[in-house]
């Protein structure tokens, strides 16, 4: 295979040939989350609940990688271009044991068998209804999350895939999330503003960005050690969050209006980030009665 295919793509591609070069978008991502879910030790990729069940937001990133490089054609649907293939080898063992289990399983056929094991995956599809019996929505909505107390989570993304991020504030039926970031750009895929807040509204749940509360990442150098952490952030909350009294306050109504929202940086460690001590500033606001938790 070619050497600038990673493996997350090579698996696309084999899963893709195996079941004949050219699938329909809602089978396809049906078979990749059948093919992750039982035939990767390491799951290539990982899904969200989303309109039409199961979805990678990173598997369409790859397909315009490989439309890029011309292994698949430039349609909506999955399509490998056969001259890429007739020079490109893969193994294909793990896809043909999937193609056979699953090739008899099209459509709604498909779909029903994915909604039934599967059911978390389907609490935000917009077709379950017209494939599924009483019974099974019933079981897809008991999974659906019910927790509706009032809480203020924090949230980092490194070291998460951008899919298990979104699980977390899925799980924690997140309303709102807002990105403290000074600039909130990132090599990392999803984790760019225009991606991240994209994404997000899809899945229902609202995007604020308040740089004003971010810190420039010229003062984040030379950080080995946690003294290092804390004599920034002590300087952080010393002068930045106290000019900035006002961005607390706006924070503390979006936080009233929408009950359960996150806030989000980059560390996965919260002792490691300053959203540690944006938390801690508007906890000390008066009458602060709510709970905080680091998802």
């Amino acid at each position: 295979m070619s050497p600038f295919l990673n493996y997350r793509q090579k698996a696309l591609i084999g899963l893709l040939q195996a079941f004949g070069g050219h699938l329909a978008n809602t089978d396809f991502q049906k078979y990749l989350f059948l093919f992750t879910k039982e035939y990767e030790k390491e799951p290539s990729f990982e899904f969200v609940p989303y309109k039409f069940g199961g979805f990678s937001f990173q598997s369409y990133a790859d397909k315009r990688r490989l439309i890029e490089v011309g292994a698949l054609a430039d349609s909506n649907d999955w399509q490998l271009n056969d001259d890429f293939l007739s020079k490109n080898v893969i193994e294909l063992k793990d896809f043909h044991e999937c193609y056979q289990k699953y090739c008899n399983l099209k459509g709604s056929k498909l779909i029903q068998d994915v909604y039934r094991r599967y059911p978390y995956y389907a609490i935000k599809s917009e077709i379950a209804p017209k494939h599924m019996s009483l019974d099974e929505m019933q079981a897809i909505q008991r999974e659906q999350p019910c927790s509706s107390s009032p809480c203020f989570f924090t949230i980092g993304y490194e070291g998460s895939s951008f899919e298990g991020y979104l699980n977390r504030l899925i799980k924690n039926n997140v309303k709102t999330l807002v990105d403290v970031r000074r600039n909130p750009l990132s090599r990392k895929y999803g984790f760019s503003k225009k991606t991240l807040s994209d994404a997000v509204n899809k899945l229902g749940i609202n995007y604020v960005h308040m740089p004003e509360l971010g810190i420039a990442s010229e003062r984040r150098q030379e950080l080995n050690c946690q003294a290092d952490y804390d004599r920034l952030f002590d300087s952080y909350e010393k002068d930045e969050l106290r000019k900035n009294a006002d961005a607390i306050e706006r924070l503390f109504e979006v936080f009233a209006k929408d009950k359960r929202i996150a806030i989000t940086c980059f560390e996965a460690h919260v002792c490691m980030c300053h959203r540690g001590r944006v938390a801690k500033a508007i906890t000390a606001l008066p009458g602060w009665k709510y709970d905080v938790c680091h998802i």
